[in-house]
């Protein structure tokens, strides 16, 4: 089958990347398993010992998710592209590409942990698409208060109690058309109540679908 993103180079990077991630699978579900049997993971975000634990883990979203939202970001002809949720900047590895393949544009993505966008940037430059990501480092409810319309496609990937504050940001500036994919959707359906509440509402003029991905991951258009 022919590589989709039709980039040897970047393929082999990703590869190794992918790898990296589902190595590291096996631990991180040991350790949630071990803090909820012992009653003491919090719902509402990790504490010092979740960030700590989580801070060398790549949990890059899976291949197949990636390329389609490279393909969707094609389709879309999408030249401005928002990520909410980077880590060690995989995904954003595809979103830039489909920029590039586009003919030019930005990705701006979010990452709240220092640690991770140092790494997530050296990615970037090994992969030679740096200079169209805009990494911005903090919290996003801070850091998407400035953004230039209209953005054609967005990546939510992240914990998820950030995930409507940072649809309530990027909402405005969407175009008619724009794409909005959110991972995990059906796995983590008990923490979607307030972004399902806000995408469902018909003020905000979205429609939405859950694909069958692993997991789940929704495709909401703003009509």
């Amino acid at each position: 089958m022919a590589s989709v993103l039709n980039d040897e180079k970047l393929e082999h990077l990703l590869t190794r990347l992918h790898a990296k991630s589902t190595g590291q699978e096996g631990a991180i579900g040991a350790y949630f398993d071990r803090r909820i049997a012992a009653g003491d993971l919090s719902r509402d975000g990790f504490d010092a010992d979740g960030h700590r634990f989580m801070a060398d883990k790549l949990v890059a979203l899976e291949r197949d998710k990636a390329e389609f939202c490279y393909l969707t970001c094609r389709a879309l002809r999408a030249r401005r592209v928002v990520e909410v949720g980077t880590s060690y900047g995989v995904s954003t590895l595809y979103l830039a590409k489909a920029v590039r393949d586009n003919g030019g544009g930005y990705v701006v993505g979010t990452e709240h942990e220092p640690v991770k966008a140092t790494a997530a940037r050296a990615t970037f430059a090994e992969a030679g698409l740096a200079d169209l990501i805009d990494l911005r480092e903090g919290d996003l409810r801070e850091t998407l208060k400035t953004l230039e319309g209209p953005i054609d496609f967005v990546l939510v990937d992240i914990w998820v109690e950030m995930a409507r504050p940072a649809l309530e940001l990027i909402a405005p500036h969407l175009r008619p058309g724009a794409v909005v994919c959110a991972d995990n959707t059906t796995q983590a359906a008990w923490a979607y109540p307030a972004y399902f509440q806000f995408v469902n509402d018909p003020a905000n003029g979205l429609r939405t679908l859950t694909l069958p991905f692993a997991g789940g991951l929704e495709f909401t258009v703003k009509v």
